[in-house]
C-alpha cells in the first residue's frame, strides 16, 4: 500500500493528519506502512499533483476523501466529520477507508 500525505508549509492542520493517519495505520495493524510526506511548494505543483488542499490524504494514489467538486491550489482543506468541519479527517474516519 502506498500512503501519501501531500501538504504546504502555512497549513496548520497536516500535522493532526499525520498523527492521526499514523494512529490509523497502527489500529489496523498496518504500522510499517510508510507514509510518504509530500511538500508542494508552488500553484504549479498543485496543478501537476492534482492537490485539492491540505491536508490530502491518498491511498494507493485515491484520495478517498474527494467529492470531485474541489479545486486545485494551495489552500486549506475542510473535512466533513462526525463533529463538525475539522481541518482533517478523524482518526476514525482514516480506520474505516483502511479496514
Amino acid at each position: 500500500m502506498r500512503v501519501e500525505l501531500l501538504y504546504f508549509d502555512g497549513c496548520p492542520n497536516w500535522t493532526v493528519a499525520e498523527e492521526r493517519l499514523h494512529e490509523a495505520l497502527r489500529s489496523v495493524d498496518r504500522e510499517g506502512v510508510h507514509v510518504a510526506k509530500v511538500r508542494v511548494g508552488s500553484p504549479q505543483e498543485a496543478e501537476e499533483l492534482g492537490f485539492i488542499g491540505s491536508p490530502t490524504i491518498r491511498f494507493d494514489g485515491v484520495d478517498p476523501f474527494a467529492s470531485g467538486c474541489e479545486l486545485v491550489g494551495l489552500a486549506c482543506r475542510v473535512y466533513a466529520t462526525p463533529d463538525g468541519l475539522g481541518g482533517s479527517p478523524t482518526t476514525a474516519q482514516l480506520v474505516h477507508v483502511l479496514a
